[in-house]
């Protein structure tokens, strides 16, 4: 049987409730998305033990971290996590080598489930052992934070927001080291992030969060295709598709990927056949046509598809949003005059047509 996160809170504060009632895989990278004040960070404090409601109740896998109704709580240092912060917090006296053992030599040596070099060579810090904070960029900070706190051995990983004081470079430079949490470590991880760039990266599971609740959770490229979701994403709504590199050609400055029901080119990538790839296509960027283009077009990504639900048309909105099925459900958002001229109903045989235009880091957009 697969782990569990379980999670019932119940928090009141003057003008703000924390209600939530979670259960998720506990496993791979679980994003707490929505806007600031939605009570995300809260959330956290309250699976760290730094927050405590009084009717609470949280499990991880068979543990029982806090159980009110059966008196249990257990306080943060008994709770086996590691804690990412916004800002790196490191000891500024002390070397990276010194900061990566606070953690690793206070874990007691039966209970160490990560090996030293096994998280040096994850977070590549090796040429920074002897270097102290201060001599360190943003981003070599903050992966040494999280070698930090994987080196405590924590069965859960707790990240609030942890690229928010990066720059877009820092950025780019530490994602991958946070997907490769998911890749090569078998430690769950709890993020935070307002930044749908970060969670299209990163997230297996998304819970998206408004005003102290919780409105969807589910896999995220199931709720980034739900038509009732999207007005929760903005200009970001759009189609997470899991793919694989079949081919790149260098002379166009393309790769091919293929997804169950077709393939797409999308910007070339740095990585070999083979290699999967999630691509996050924005449903602005996909148009809808009756029939096949017959004559040359600009556009690459032409795929056969099938209408499968249409989103309310408000009389005040100019556009809408249809999902398409082309092996995997696919958004297209499109005026309400285009809908009224190709008369779309579901069930309808048509053609999705993408146009490639811009690469993020390991997500392509396109």
């Amino acid at each position: 049987m697969n782990a569990r996160l379980q999670v019932r809170l119940d928090i009141h504060y003057d003008g703000f409730e924390l209600k939530v009632d979670l259960d998720v895989p506990a496993r791979g990278v679980t994003t707490l998305f929505g806007p600031s004040g939605s009570g995300k960070s809260t959330l956290l404090r309250c699976l760290a033990g730094l927050e405590r409601s009084r009717t609470g109740f949280i499990k991880l896998a068979d543990s029982v971290w806090q159980d009110e109704s059966a008196g249990v709580f257990l306080p943060t240092q008994q709770r086996p996590l590691g804690y990412v912060f916004q800002e790196p917090h490191l000891f500024n006296h002390l070397t990276v080598r010194g900061n990566l053992e606070f953690g690793f030599k206070r874990t007691p040596v039966g209970e160490r489930r990560l090996d030293w070099n096994q998280v040096i060579g994850l977070l590549a810090l090796s040429h920074l052992l002897d270097r102290k904070p201060q001599h360190l960029s943003l981003g070599e900070q903050q992966r040494v934070a999280i070698g930090r706190a994987l080196l405590a051995s924590p069965k859960l990983l707790l990240m609030d927001e942890p690229l928010a004081s990066l720059d877009i470079a820092r950025k780019r430079e530490v994602l991958p080291f946070i997907r490769k949490l998911h890749d090569e470590l078998s430690i769950p991880v709890v993020y935070v992030s307002h930044s749908l760039q970060e969670v299209l990266q990163i997230t297996d599971t998304l819970v998206l969060m408004r005003d102290g609740k919780v409105i969807a959770n589910g896999p995220i490229t199931e709720l980034c295709s739900t038509l009732e979701l999207s007005q929760y994403l903005g200009d970001m709504s759009g189609s997470v598709l899991t793919t694989t590199v079949a081919a790149h050609e260098p002379e166009f400055g393309l790769s091919r990927v293929t997804f169950n029901g077709g393939q797409l080119y999308v910007p070339i990538q740095d990585c070999d056949v083979g290699h999967a790839l999630r691509v996050h296509v924005l449903a602005r960027n996909v148009g809808i046509a009756l029939e096949k283009p017959q004559v040359a077009t600009s556009i690459l990504n032409i795929l056969e598809a099938k209408v499968m639900e249409i989103a309310g048309s408000d009389a005040d909105k100019h556009s809408v949003q249809i999902k398409l099925d082309v092996g995997v459900p696919l958004l297209a958002n499109i005026s309400r005059k285009s809908l009224h001229s190709l008369m779309l109903e579901p069930g309808q045989k048509v053609y999705a047509l993408i146009k490639a235009v811009s690469l993020t880091q390991a997500l392509v957009e396109i």
